[in-house]
């Protein structure tokens, strides 16, 4: 082992650690407290959370032979050997051959308290333990107490690995850019970015003395217009040098307006583009330009909302919304595969307990965090994050039991906000929402899931009965066979008779109705224009995955080129929060009674990535990790397609035109289905299935397979 200063050459890395959870919420409250609108300060209006203070953590190790070990915090600490405390602050110690109990306990008002040890063999990782309490006492007799009513779990972490790379540190990472076009209006300069972005304005040659005053707009219009326009700085400079002044706040815009006062002026202007340097995993190509066009906004959509968490848009809010997220993860499993986000961004929007209200207040997006939980489990197969989240899964659902009225079902009480949709008419919802019970009932499903995972056989009993009770009650109460739909809501056990669009087709991709129910649906529901119809991708994603379950993919395919195609011809640079097709020229840009107020980079917006990896190229797990999958490509009208499907620890890659098909797997194992005349394969058996298709085992072992579909 070769030390250098505080670093040593060890056998395996180090990376520093902290209680699982509570970087993400320090994080998540430094990102979140970002936001402002025309200078104001503008924090979330829901709890927030704090980081433990002090933590200590422990480890067991049985040494061969003596090892110095090097010891780096973000706070004041202590070390115990065996129970012994070591003087001072102790940055190099060793510890002797033989087994030893490691505790070291590191305090940070400010700060999420962390660690790091670098050792030959002994480092920090997850495989420590955390505590905030570790309920040691010494009592009269110098007899110090034992812990067996502490609870230790494993200590959280991520890419952090060197002792200088301290998280508190984290900043994303930025790239020079420099504006594609600049023109003198009115008394100020407007200088366009080319499309959509996030950064740090940076003014070069900056001289004289007077005011900045900077008018950001996702468009043309917003930032020209001073007195409405989203997002503003006034910057006073006082100097007679020369010099270059770099904001230090990022803000989302694609046009900046600039006025200068005094005898101020500057030489030029760029950004220092800022995001996340993450990788593109998934691919989509085909022979319609258009829809390859949707695939690359989509992906920047998601890449520019893809920061140290997954939030809702770069403008407005900037804050991370569960029903968000939600479909972010989905869209992220097809694009980046980046499960530390994902990690992230569930525990941040979980915090800790007491539960005192619903997830962002509102109660579908509680929902939706527990939807979430099993498709991150289907697509990871990470059974240890589920087991660190567990007990918080129980407590929040303990909270959601807690407000069932006396029929067993959820209504919305002071303080839940019940929001479905931003829908473009009236939408009642008081009383009990079919939709809330819906995603209750699937909620109290996963959590009898992953009970029965982690072996929690009693309550996975009690999970599984309350679900079914309330699965009883939902199609009782507000499935109406005359109208062949799921009826809105009733108050006071009455319904009106309202039909939307939202428990009928979620209904549909949980399985929760019959094949005739499902086609009922279509036909009454979806493809009826008497429903009010769905304006924004939040609800559209699910409205189309609902028509993709049903195998609807070419009126699917019609809508991806109708609904995101129409936003790229009204300029769109990256997807947004909603789109009304009706709308004309600047009435795009309005939301909330405000001029501005529409977010233009959305991530529910990027939809398409999801859509077309799933249903078109059709791959998805059919065991946790990919452990087995399933391809089945659906060319639609296209005349050809081609893309990768990232999966843990590798790649899916389909290709298919309407003669062939090549498809190739790195892991698991799987089935690719088609149909066909006469096929034929280069490798492998192909199996006729009595539905007419075939289907053709397709081993993860990187070997390509090409499957003629009409051989003959």
């Amino acid at each position: 082992m070769v030390v250098t200063g505080n670093q040593c050459f060890a056998e395996k890395p180090a990376r520093w650690i902290w209680f699982p959870g509570d970087y993400e919420i320090w994080l998540g409250n430094d990102l979140q407290n970002r936001r402002t609108e025309r200078g104001t300060f503008f924090p979330p209006f829901w709890k927030m959370d704090s980081h433990y203070v002090m933590v200590e953590f422990s480890t067991e190790v049985d040494l061969q032979e003596p090892e110095t070990i090097y010891v780096t915090t973000e706070g004041r600490y202590n070390v115990k050997i065996d129970g012994a405390f070591q003087t001072g602050m102790p940055r190099q110690l060793t510890i002797p051959t033989g087994k030893h109990a490691i505790n070291i306990k590191v305090y940070n008002q400010a700060t999420v308290p962390a660690l790091f040890v670098q050792g030959k063999t002994i480092v920090t990782g997850p495989q420590w333990k955390a505590t905030f309490e570790d309920k040691e006492w010494i009592d009269d007799s110098g007899k110090a107490s034992d812990k067996t009513g502490t609870t230790y779990v494993q200590a959280g972490s991520w890419h952090f690995d060197t002792p200088e790379n301290k998280p508190s540190q984290f900043k994303l990472a930025t790239k020079l850019q420099s504006a594609v076009k600049t023109e003198y209006v009115n008394q100020g300069l407007l200088v366009d970015f080319g499309r959509e972005t996030m950064g740090f304005p940076y003014f070069h040659g900056l001289s004289g003395r007077g005011a900045l005053n900077v008018y950001y707009g996702e468009s043309r219009e917003e930032a020209l217009d001073k007195d409405q326009c989203e997002l503003t700085d006034v910057y006073e400079v006082d100097g007679t040098k020369t010099s270059d002044l770099l904001f230090s706040d990022s803000k989302a815009y694609r046009f900046l307006y600039i006025e200068t006062s005094g005898n101020l002026s500057f030489s030029n202007l760029d950004m220092l583009y800022e995001y996340n340097p993450i990788k593109y995993k998934g691919t989509f190509r085909c022979n319609d330009e258009l829809i390859n066009k949707i695939w690359d906004v989509g992906a920047y959509t998601m890449h520019l909302t893809t920061r140290e968490f997954f939030i809702d848009g770069i403008k407005r809010d900037r804050w991370v919304w569960s029903g968000d997220a939600c479909q972010s993860y989905l869209m992220n499993y097809y694009l980046f595969f980046d499960s530390p986000t994902v990690q992230r961004t569930m525990q941040l929007l979980r915090g800790k307990d007491p539960v005192t209200s619903h997830m962002n207040t509102i109660m579908d997006y509680t929902f939706y965090w527990f939807l979430s939980i099993y498709d991150y489990y289907l697509y990871t197969g990470d059974k240890t994050f589920i087991e660190s989240l567990y007990p918080r899964m129980e407590s929040l659902m303990s909270y959601v039991l807690g407000r069932c009225n006396e029929r067993g079902l959820l209504e919305g009480k002071a303080g839940d906000w019940i929001f479905i949709d931003w829908a473009d008419g009236y939408m009642d919802k008081k009383g009990e929402v079919s939709f809330e019970q819906l995603l209750y009932c699937r909620s109290l499903e996963i959590m009898a899931f992953c009970a029965g995972l982690l072996n929690e056989t009693g309550k996975q009993h009690d999970y599984s009965t309350l679900a079914a009770d309330v699965k009883r009650l939902l199609m009782k109460e507000f499935w109406d066979p005359s109208k062949h739909a799921f009826l809105h809501n009733k108050i006071n056990g009455v319904s009106d008779g309202a039909v939307t669009r939202y428990t009928n087709m979620f209904a549909i991709f949980f399985n929760y109705l019959n094949d005739q129910q499902k086609q009922e649906v279509k036909k009454h529901v979806i493809l009826n224009d008497s429903i009010m119809k769905i304006s924004t991708p939040y609800m559209r994603f699910y409205e189309l995955e609902a028509m993709c379950a049903m195998g609807e993919t070419d009126y699917v395919m019609k809508e991806m080129r109708g609904y995101w195609g129409g936003m790229l011809k009204e300029g769109a640079t990256s997807f947004w929060e909603k789109y009304n097709l009706t709308e004309k020229g600047v009435e795009h840009l309005a939301m909330y009674q405000r001029p501005y107020g529409k977010s233009l980079c959305h991530a529910w917006g990027a939809s398409p990535i999801y859509l077309l990896g799933k249903y078109y190229l059709g791959v998805k797990p059919t065991a946790p990790g990919y452990a087995s999958f399933e391809i089945r490509p659906v060319l639609s009208d296209l005349t050809w397609m081609e893309g990768t499907v990232p999966t843990p620890n590798g790649n899916i890659n389909v290709y298919m035109d309407k003669k062939t098909i090549k498809v190739s797997a790195s892991e698991g194992e799987g089935y690719l289905y088609f149909k066909a005349k006469s096929p034929t394969t280069s490798a492998g058996t192909i199996e006729p299935l009595p539905s007419g298709e075939y289907r053709l085992l397709i081993r993860g072992d990187g070997t390509p397979v090409t499957i003629l579909l009409n051989a003959n």
